[in-house]
């Protein structure tokens, strides 16, 4: 995930210290921040299972060294119903849980974790019934069933808006967001508005509300603080909302663009999880090594 795409300020009367002598009031930041850490390789583990789980991601390695992830082509999956419920475990304690969490909603809703390895995505599928379909370990920048049923689930331009009474800068956003739909270059960066620097009504807010619902894929990221990314009923519009770790609202935007940067591992991000998962695929080796009887 990446930094703030837009910086936070405050603008107009009373958003500055009246005198130099006045104490500034600086937002709560986070103690601690999030690293890396290595998972350990269970020590009671059976070796079978450890085996056929070393054996998966040692196979998803190979897949994900072939891979070039700018390249354009999707990124290799690995079926994580393929092996037994033993090995299935030992697999998710290996890739442990990230950052990030996506909810898909619809017929067949998903609940997707990123692993600790930045990039690496553990996707579940479900049926009407919640009943699981289908569980895959996939690599990429997002996974591609959130970007398709981000792009599947919104519909072109926005529905018409009636303009209430009170409502003041809504009808130039949406005039603003329409525009960009119309003229935009799908490679062109992202156009972000930045909801937090305008004036916004109650009438302005539903009216965003209507002209925008909440579409079926959202994404919350927990770093420093929340980031929530939430898609609309229009496609490639987003909702980006930044918190901080009191829970307070502290950037609010608006992002027409094929998918927020924010919610992207980079390429760097993907480079660096494969050695790292070399590195565990090597340490799981030992182990089966040392739990197997010569």
């Amino acid at each position: 995930m990446k930094d703030f795409p837009v910086p936070v300020r405050s603008i107009g009367p009373g958003s500055q210290p009246e005198d130099e002598d006045a104490e500034l009031d600086f937002l709560p930041m986070p103690r601690e921040m999030n690293t890396f850490a290595m998972p350990r390789v269970p020590e009671q583990a059976d070796p079978s299972a450890l085996a056929a789980s070393r054996d998966l991601l040692a196979r998803f390695l190979a897949a994900l060294q072939a891979w070039d992830p700018d390249g354009g082509t999707p990124g290799p999956r690995a079926d994580m119903r393929a092996i037994g419920p033993a090995a299935l475990e030992i697999t998710n304690q290996m890739l442990g849980e990230g950052e990030v969490a996506i909810q898909i909603k619809g017929p067949r809703p998903c609940r997707i974790q990123e692993s600790v390895f930045t990039g690496l995505w553990r996707c579940c599928e479900f049926d009407a019934q919640g009943r699981l379909v289908a569980d895959w370990l996939e690599a990429g920048a997002v996974p591609g069933v959130a970007l398709e049923a981000a792009r599947t689930g919104g519909g072109d331009g926005l529905p018409a808006v009636e303009w209430p009474a009170g409502a003041m800068n809504s009808p130039a956003l949406v005039a603003e967001i329409a525009g960009q739909l119309q003229s935009r270059d799908p490679a062109a960066r992202a156009h972000v508005i930045n909801l937090t620097l305008f004036p916004m009504t109650p009438d302005d807010h539903a009216v965003l509300e209507h002209a925008l619902p909440v579409g079926p894929v959202a994404m919350i990221s927990r770093g420093f603080g929340n980031c929530h990314v939430t898609s609309t009923l229009t496609r490639d519009v987003w909702r980006v909302q930044y918190f901080n770790a009191m829970n307070t609202l502290i950037l609010n935007t608006l992002e027409v663009v094929g998918v927020p940067e924010v919610a992207l591992a980079s390429s760097e991000d993907l480079a660096d999880s494969r050695e790292r998962l070399a590195e565990l695929v090597q340490w799981m080796d030992e182990s089966v090594a040392e739990a197997t009887p010569h």
